[in-house]
């Protein structure tokens, strides 16, 4: 299988390079840049078989996961997405409107390729946010609104590009930091970027497994 791997910063690209039948781009920070980047890397260097959004992720209240751990998202959130009331919160399903093949704000990862790593990784929902969490009520709010159990910038875009252009897609994290009160996160992103380089090539090769 020949993957596109999608990552924010060149950082990340660094830690994801040397994999055989890979090529990774790095897109840029957020949703738009990671959407156009995707789209772009399929028709300009393809045909690929699957399409990876990689990088570094915050951990989210009540997750069980350690600095430095790497998971796979069986399903990518958009956060933002929808519509805020005095009330509630509605997403684009509640609002009775569409994002793309896929119920509400729940981009899914393709099953096939997650089955194939399924009890050998971590896995959870990943948020996909526009404004990432320095407060403690902000990482409540993205880990209840979106049930994950870490939170980055790309996910859901690169997933969703790859769905709109008929390819499987799947995002992987490493966790580089709590979130919550600014003041009061644990950061350590060289650790994290060490750590994805490691695991990473592991986790292509099981999603190589037939």
């Amino acid at each position: 299988m020949r993957f596109l791997l999608v990552t924010a910063v060149e950082a990340e690209a660094d830690a994801a390079s040397g994999i055989d039948d890979t090529v990774v781009v790095a897109g840029g920070i957020g949703r738009t840049n990671a959407a156009a980047a995707t789209t772009r890397a399929l028709i300009e260097q393809g045909p690929f078989d699957a399409v990876l959004s990689v990088g570094v992720a915050g951990s989210l209240p009540g997750a069980d996961l350690a600095l430095g751990e790497t998971l796979v998202g069986d399903a990518c959130v958009y956060f933002e997405e929808g519509l805020q009331t005095p009330d509630a919160f509605l997403d684009m399903g509640a609002m009775g409107f569409s994002l793309g093949q896929f119920e509400g704000n729940i981009v899914p990862a393709d099953e096939e390729l997650l089955d194939r790593v399924l009890e050998r990784v971590p896995v959870g929902h990943i948020a996909t946010v526009a404004t990432c969490s320095g407060s403690d009520l902000q990482a409540s709010l993205v880990a209840r609104r979106t049930q994950a159990i870490a939170e980055a910038m790309e996910g859901a875009a690169v997933v969703h590009a790859a769905l709109r252009m008929g390819l499987p897609g799947l995002e992987i994290r490493t966790i580089s930091n709590t979130t919550g009160d600014r003041q009061q996160q644990v950061w350590d992103l060289g650790g994290a970027l060490e750590s994805l380089s490691k695991s990473l090539p592991g986790i292509v090769g099981m999603l190589r497994d037939a």
